[in-house]
């Protein structure tokens, strides 16, 4: 009877260059460039009212073309639709279209 195989993790050998998630004893890459920002210099929030306002209103009204002409169109068949159905159920509608009745 023969004793069972080892079992093998499924991390990597030795010669490949990266060993696995997070492991530290790999070599140090080359050709990677990192650049940061000093957590001091970073403000994320900084002029964030004023540059919404400004660059908010530019990018709205540079785009009403393609929202409040479509909008208008809806609302007025909207409105037309809600007089013409209540104009419809009322009782000069019905003298109207049906004489006599």
């Amino acid at each position: 009877m023969r004793p069972t195989e080892i079992r093998h993790s499924d991390m990597p050998g030795p010669k490949v260059y990266n060993l696995w998630w997070g492991d530290k004893g790999v070599q140090k890459q080359k050709g990677i460039v990192t650049y940061t920002l000093s957590p001091f210099r970073q403000r994320a929030a900084h002029n964030l009212i004023r540059n919404y306002i400004f660059h908010g209103y530019r990018r709205l009204s540079s785009q009403a073309i393609y929202w409040v002409i479509p909008f208008a169109i809806g609302y007025g068949t909207y409105s037309w639709a809600k007089r013409y159905d209540a104009w419809q159920n009322s009782k000069a509608a019905h003298i109207a279209g049906h004489g006599a009745h």
